[in-house]
């Protein structure tokens, strides 16, 4: 297994235009550095004035672009924890995986047992990658920034860490729901520690009942990854622009074996192209 904290596979950015980045041939090291190639590669797609730090939701420029149906966006990928079992990545990129995010970790003491292999596999197929942490109600948000940062590495080229913030009822130890500002609180907590060490904003994955029930008109300035299988998010979201549309758990991709979670980047390829610019990691 490659050494995670040696390289970033996300430095070459010759295949972007597709969603993906393919090598480029170059040492990892190299004779050219990285700032350097990644600047000029951007240059030639128009996007080296750019600014480099993450933006606020609003500032990033992108167009207007929606539409009805899932399959309508042109950029998609997919969500995998270790049920997912082995993954030909390459097979994955391959047929249309634009991105993923796994998961990572849980509370303030399990890290899922696949998340160092699928970290490492799809940095070999240049896919963007990320880690997301499911969030635990009965431990403080610093305590669970500390053991996502203890697993996550701080990689040039990784998506934004992902804070999963769902009900719990059928857990064994924490069915809990906190009030509204608690939970404003310690997930604030948690985002605002993940911001400093990795450089990038969390984006909140949010299902429709915990929206509903607690973060309507919430954290007005992260991006949403929203869960909408039935219909639309703009149809059952109060008042909630998305980012990321998670349209089903039934997907399927090429190299996963069985159902896979599939999502839609709400915006074009341009926008596509020009959000990775803000928002990998440096």
């Amino acid at each position: 297994m490659a050494d995670l904290g040696d390289w970033s596979a996300m430095d070459d950015w010759n295949d972007a235009k597709a969603g993906r980045i393919a090598p480029s041939g170059s040492d990892r090291r190299g004779t050219l550095s990285r700032r350097t190639m990644l600047a000029g590669l951007l240059g030639a797609a128009g996007l080296a004035g750019c600014r480099s730090t993450t933006m606020s939701v609003e500032g990033l420029g992108l167009s207007d672009f929606s539409a009805e149906a899932a399959h309508q966006y042109p950029v998609h990928g997919i969500d995998v924890a270790k049920y997912q079992g082995g993954i030909d990545w390459e097979a994955a990129r391959d047929g249309g995986v634009s991105f993923v995010w796994m998961k990572a970790t849980e509370g303030g003491d399990r890290l899922d047992d696949r998340f160092k292999e699928y970290w490492a596999g799809a940095a070999a197929a240049r896919i963007p990658r990320g880690g997301y942490h499911f969030w635990y109600h009965c431990r403080p948000g610093d305590e669970q920034a500390a053991w996502f940062i203890e697993n996550v590495p701080k990689q040039r080229g990784a998506l934004p860490p992902v804070i999963d913030v769902e009900w719990t009822p059928f857990s064994p130890t924490c069915t809990i729901r906190p009030p509204r500002a608690e939970m404003l609180r310690e997930v604030g907590k948690m985002s605002a520690i993940l911001e400093r060490h990795y450089g990038q904003r969390p984006i909140l994955y949010i299902p429709i009942d915990v929206h509903r029930d607690r973060l309507v008109g919430a954290f007005p300035n992260h991006e949403f990854w929203l869960r909408a299988v039935a219909d639309h998010p703009d149809n059952v979201y109060e008042d909630r622009k998305f980012r990321f549309w998670q349209y089903t758990a039934t997907g399927s991709v090429p190299g996963i074996r069985g159902n896979v979670d599939r999502n839609a980047f709400a915006g074009t390829r341009d926008d596509w192209i020009k959000w990775l610019k803000v928002n990998l990691a440096k």
